[in-house]
């Protein structure tokens, strides 16, 4: 917004309203391995995300980094939100008819 457009402020470019900042945190997830029941974090990067056409082709996956089991959990679009807005990058299933 412009100062013309309310009176009292000016324009702020993104690069001055970051200036303070000092130190970016990278995202990380909460999970946890429904087989040995750890619990841990994981970065943006060990999570895959899938997004079908229904809910039931729409999940998450990762592999536990306690005993190394491949684990499929279901995504809702609460989830998707989260994951994609954490960096998860995401695949698109296409169906062809």
């Amino acid at each position: 917004m412009s100062g013309s457009a309310m009176s009292g402020t000016s324009d702020v470019s993104v690069a001055s309203a970051f200036s303070g900042m000092t130190r970016v945190y990278p995202v990380v997830f909460r999970a946890a391995c429904p087989d040995c029941r750890a619990g841990f974090e994981l970065a943006a990067s060990a999570l895959r995300l899938v997004i079908g056409a229904t809910h039931r082709t729409t999940f998450y996956s990762f592999t536990c980094p306690e005993c190394l089991t491949a684990v499929r959990k279901p995504a809702g679009e609460r989830i998707v939100e989260l994951l994609t807005g954490g960096g998860v990058r995401a695949l698109r299933l296409h169906s062809t008819l």
